[in-house]
C-alpha cells in the first residue's frame, strides 16, 4: 500500500484571517485531510471548523503532540502506513518553526515519509521583510533566557554578532513579557543599534517600526499581550 504524506499546515496569526493568510490551494488540501497532529486540540478544532473540512468534527482524528503530550513517535504515523495523509498544525504560524512539530517532521524523514509544506504566514519572515534589515544573512534565536542578567548578556552577545557578521538577529518572547524584554534592550544595547518591533502581524493591531535604541528609550510601545517579533541589526 502506498504511504500517505505529512502536510505542514500554517495557521493564521490572528482571528478570522484564514482567507487572507492561506492560498486557496492550501485550503483545498487541508479540507481533504481527516488525521491531524496538533499543538493544541481546542485551538486546532476551531481552525478546522473555520476552514470547513469535508467531514464532521466527530470524524476527525486529532492527536496532540508537545511538551505535555508525547508517546513513541512511531505511533503517530500509523495512518500514514494505511495510506492516509496527516496534517501537522501549530497554534499560529508555521509548524516546525519554534514549534515541537519539528520532531514529528524529523521522524517522518527517518521513516521515508514525504513531507509537504503548504504556503502560509510566517511571522519570522514577514517581520524580516518589513524591518529593512539584512535579509541575506539572518539568525532566528527563538526565546531568550528568562533570568534578567542572562537575558541582558544574551542581548549584548547578539548585538556583537549583528555588528561583526552584518547579520540580522531575530527572537521572540512570551507576549506578557514583551515590556520586560524591550526594557532590557533599551538598558543594554548601544544607542545606534537598530531595533525593529513587529507586533500583531497581519492583524488589525499590526505594529511594525524600526528605530535606533536611542529612539525606543522614550517611545516604548504598549504590547503587553500581543505576539511580537524582535529584530536587531547594527549597520
Amino acid at each position: 500500500m502506498k504511504k500517505g504524506k505529512i502536510w505542514l499546515i500554517p495557521s493564521p496569526l490572528g482571528e478570522g484571517l484564514i482567507r487572507k493568510s492561506l492560498a486557496s490551494e492550501s485550503i483545498s488540501k487541508i479540507q481533504a485531510i481527516t488525521h491531524f497532529i496538533v499543538e493544541n486540540e481546542k485551538v486546532s478544532r476551531k481552525f478546522l471548523r473555520e476552514i470547513e473540512v469535508n467531514v464532521p468534527q466527530s470524524e476527525l482524528h486529532i492527536e496532540e503532540y508537545g511538551k505535555h503530550h508525547k508517546k513513541p513517535l512511531e505511533e503517530y504515523f500509523l495512518p500514514i502506513h494505511q495510506g492516509m495523509d496527516i496534517g501537522i498544525l501549530s497554534d499560529a504560524g508555521c509548524p516546525g518553526i519554534a514549534d515541537p512539530g519539528s520532531e514529528i517532521v524529523s521522524k517522518a524523514h527517518e521513516l521515508g515519509i514525504q513531507v509537504v509544506p503548504l504556503v502560509g504566514p510566517s511571522s519570522i519572515l514577514l517581520s524580516l521583510m518589513a524591518s529593512g534589515f539584512n535579509g541575506q544573512s539572518f539568525s532566528f534565536q527563538g526565546y531568550l533566557p528568562i533570568e534578567k542578567k542572562a537575558r541582558k548578556d544574551k542581548l549584548r552577545a547578539l548585538e556583537t554578532l549583528a555588528e561583526k557578521q552584518n547579520q540580522t538577529q531575530i527572537f521572540i518572547e512570551t507576549p506578557y513579557r514583551n515590556l520586560q524584554i524591550i526594557q532590557d534592550m533599551v538598558e543594554s544595547l548601544k544607542p545606534l543599534t537598530k531595533l525593529c518591533i513587529a507586533s500583531g502581524i497581519t492583524t488589525d493591531l499590526e505594529f511594525i517600526q524600526t528605530h535606533p535604541i536611542s529612539y525606543w528609550k522614550t517611545h516604548i510601545p504598549k504590547l503587553d499581550k500581543i505576539p511580537t517579533i524582535f529584530l536587531i541589526f547594527k549597520s
